[in-house]
C-alpha cells in the first residue's frame, strides 16, 4: 500500500495500553469514530485482551496486534499462524532474521501484515552498547530494514528519527510505523527517540503509535481529533 492509499484518519493508531478489557472498552467508546485503528501489546493482550481484536475487527475497526514476538523460526512460525486467525491488520516480530522468516511463512496467504520491530524507541546507542551491540541505533536499524527487506516483511517499526532514513532504503515497499509519538508539551515518559505527529508524518512516516498522550488525556477524542489535524496538515 503507498502512502497516498492510507486513509489519513488511519495514520493514528491509538495504543490500547490499559489493565483490562473493560478499561480498554471503555476507552474505545470515549474515542468513538475518531479513532479506526488499536494497538493491543502485552499488558492488555495477558489481561484477556487478544479476543478484543477479532471483536474491534467486527466493528470494522483495525488492529495492531504488537506482540513483539522473538523466538526460534518454527515457533514464530506457529504463533504468526495463530495470530493470522484472529483478524489483526499488523503484527511485530523482532528484526533476527531467523525470527523475520518464521514470520513470513507463518503469514502465508493471509491478510495479515508483518511488522518487524527494528531498535525499541527507549533505546540509545548506550543501551545498544550495553546490550552487547557494537552497531549504533542508526547502524542497527538500517542493517535490520535491509535484512527484513529482503525477507519480505511488510513493515518495519522505528522512532520517528530514523524514518528518512529507512524510506530511503524501503522506498514505498514498505510501511513505516512509529511509536515515540508525542503531541507538542506532552511528557516524554521512558522515551528518548520521539517527534510530533506532524513532523513524524513529514520525515516519511506512514503510521503513528500514540498511547499514553491519548488514554491518559482528560479528554482522549479532543487529543485524538488533535492528532488527526496535525496528520492532515503535514500531509497537506
Amino acid at each position: 500500500m503507498t502512502p497516498a492509499e492510507i486513509a489519513p484518519k488511519d495514520r493514528l493508531i491509538v495504543a490500547l495500553d490499559l489493565p483490562s478489557v473493560d478499561a480498554a472498552e471503555a476507552m474505545i467508546a470515549k474515542l468513538g469514530d475518531s479513532v479506526s485503528f488499536y494497538k493491543i501489546g502485552y499488558q492488555l493482550a495477558y489481561a484477556g485482551g487478544l479476543p478484543l481484536i477479532g471483536k474491534l475487527a467486527d466493528r470494522g475497526k483495525k488492529v495492531f496486534a504488537d506482540l513483539k514476538m522473538h523466538d526460534i523460526g518454527n515457533t514464530v512460525r506457529r504463533g504468526v499462524e495463530s495470530v493470522a486467525k484472529l483478524g489483526a491488520t499488523f503484527v511485530t516480530v523482532h528484526a533476527y532474521p531467523q525470527t523475520m522468516k518464521g514470520a513470513v511463512e507463518g503469514r502465508g496467504s493471509a491478510g495479515l501484515k508483518i511488522l518487524a520491530v527494528t531498535v525499541l524507541t527507549s533505546y540509545n546507542d548506550d543501551d545498544l552498547h550495553a546490550a552487547g551491540y557494537r552497531l549504533s541505533v542508526s547502524e542497527l536499524v538500517e542493517a535490520r530494514a535491509q535484512q527484513a527487506q529482503v525477507i519480505g516483511v511488510d513493515g518495519l517499526v522505528s522512532s520517528p528519527e530514523e524514518v528518512g532514513a529507512l524510506r530511503k532504503i524501503v522506498g514505498h515497499q514498505m510501511s513505516l510505523v512509529t511509536p515515540g509519538i508525542r503531541p507538542a508539551g506532552a511528557a516524554s515518559g521512558d522515551q528518548k527517540r520521539i517527534m510530533t505527529p506532524g513532523r513524524a508524518i513529514t520525515a516519511g512516516a506512514d503510521y503513528l503509535v500514540v498511547g499514553r498522550p491519548v488514554v491518559e488525556a482528560a479528554d482522549p477524542k479532543a487529543v485524538a481529533d488533535a492528532i488527526h489535524a496535525e496528520i492532515a496538515k503535514a500531509l497537506g
